[in-house]
Order: structure tokens, then C-alpha cells, then sequence
């Protein structure tokens, strides 16, 4: 380990206690939604041949976000894993990625964490073993403690628009409203019900790692409000001091919601 190393590791903790004490008293997001991106990238920047490294280690990460949430008082957390598009790649790395994600479920499950973990997005996309397995996990959830956890898996944003808006005329189809009638029951209200995260508050925040500095379809309906943060920081690469910068961050910004 290098001086500037040496350095680095022992003034961590008292910049992270300075961050905390910066947060005392100030407003905080109920809802984050994390866009966990920059994997294959670290990898290869780190100078590992196998990019899969990457994405375990972006993997074991997740656990760690859940824990510094819960710890800031954090009651929704959501996490965009696998988009739509993530799944046109390679057959070897999406099927390792399916695994990875598994696995983070089946952790999240367990008595080490207290969340309970909702699936968002298209699992019929998914193999049918691969979304029985997660499916299996977060139900094994259901009844525990603590913050929601969202993990979007085979998510696009327009998709779960044109989703929910099916799902809003299928109901009001059951419920025998008449056809040339179901198009007044289309409401921003009645959509939002029927969204994949129906029943919790919109992001207060939303945080991208990688340095992109777009949405790729994350939550286009819920986000149209959220405060955006953007980090460089590779998602594998994040620390619990970048999360708290982003609070910082949140807590003084003035958010008027389009008035």
C-alpha cells in the first residue's frame, strides 16, 4: 500500500462521519432508484479479461446499498439490474447475469437483510427456471421488515406504461364499464395504479453511476419529477461516501415539481 493509499484508507471514516453529521436534520429521499451501471467497464479497466468479473463484484454491491439505506432511514429502494435491451447480448453473459441476479435475490432473502423485495419488469421474458427462482426468493420476503426493495429485472420504462395502461383496460373491462366509455377511466391516477411500483411513492432521487448522464428508459413515468444524480463512479467501484454525497446533494436542492 502506497503512502497516498495509506493516507486515503485512514481519512475514509472521518469524511464519511463528516458527511453524516452535514445530514443531520435535513431532508432525505424516501425513494431512491439506483441505475447500478459500469460493470463491464471496471472490469476492463481494472484489467481483468473476463468482464463477468465485473458484474459479480457490481453483484455483492447491492447488498451493500441495501444495508446504507437502511441505515439513512430509506424506505424504497429501487434497483434497475437488467433492461430489455441488456438481454440482446451474448447468450453466455446474459445467462451469467441472470445467475448474478438470482443470487443477489436469494441474499436479500436471507436473515442478514431486513427488506422486503418486490420483482419489476417482464419476467416472462426471462427463462421460465430463472424467474421461478427469483420469484421464490422474493416471496420468501414478503412478511420481513424494513425498507422495499425493487429490483428491475427485464425492465423497460415504455413497456411498463403500455403495460399498465393494458392492465387498467382489462380491469375496467371485467368490471363491465361500457367500451366507448373506458376511455374516461384513463387517468394519471388510474395508470399510476397500475404501474409496476403501484402503491409506493415516486423516486425522490435517482442516481446513475458510469458517468452516462441519461435515463435509458428508467422509470419514465415515476422519474418526471426525481432529482438526478449523476456520478462518473463505476458502479462496482461506488462507495458508501458517494451515496452520501448524493443525499448531501439532495437535501440542497430545491425541488418545485414543475411550479
Amino acid at each position: 500500500m502506497t503512502v497516498l493509499s495509506k493516507v486515503r484508507y485512514l481519512m475514509y471514516p472521518l469524511y464519511e462521519a463528516r458527511l453524516k453529521r452535514e445530514l443531520r436534520g435535513k431532508k432525505r429521499p424516501k425513494h431512491i432508484a439506483v441505475m447500478a451501471d459500469g460493470n463491464r467497464r471496471w472490469a476492463r479497466e481494472a484489467g481483468f479479461e473476463d468482464i463477468s468479473h465485473g458484474h459479480r463484484v457490481g453483484g455483492a454491491k447491492i447488498g451493500e446499498l441495501v444495508r446504507w439505506s437502511a441505515e439513512m432511514g430509506i424506505d424504497v429502494l429501487t434497483i434497475y439490474l437488467l433492461s430489455t435491451e441488456n438481454l440482446q447480448r451474448t447468450t453466455e453473459e446474459v445467462e451469467f447475469l441472470f445467475d448474478i441476479i438470482s443470487g443477489v435475490i436469494e441474499d436479500l432473502a436471507t436473515e442478514d437483510y431486513s427488506c422486503r423485495v418486490r420483482l419489476v419488469g417482464q419476467l416472462d421474458l426471462l427463462p421460465d427456471a430463472v424467474a421461478a427462482r427469483m420469484r421464490q426468493s422474493a416471496a420468501a420476503t414478503t412478511e420481513k421488515p424494513g425498507l422495499s426493495v425493487n429490483i428491475a429485472v427485464g425492465y423497460g420504462g415504455r413497456q411498463e406504461i403500455v403495460d399498465a395502461v393494458r392492465s387498467l383496460i382489462d380491469d375496467k373491462a371485467a368490471a363491465g364499464v361500457a367500451a366507448q366509455d373506458i376511455a374516461d377511466e384513463v387517468t394519471v391516477e388510474s395508470i399510476a395504479a397500475h404501474l409496476y411500483t403501484s402503491g409506493q411513492p415516486d423516486p425522490d432521487l435517482v442516481i446513475r453511476t458510469s458517468g452516462e448522464q441519461r435515463l435509458s428508459g428508467f422509470l419514465l413515468w415515476q422519474a418526471a419529477y426525481s432529482e438526478i444524480w449523476f456520478t462518473d463512479t463505476y458502479w462496482p467501484a461506488f462507495r458508501k461516501i458517494d451515496f452520501l454525497r448524493a443525499l448531501r446533494d439532495y437535501s440542497q436542492r430545491s425541488r418545485r415539481f414543475g411550479k
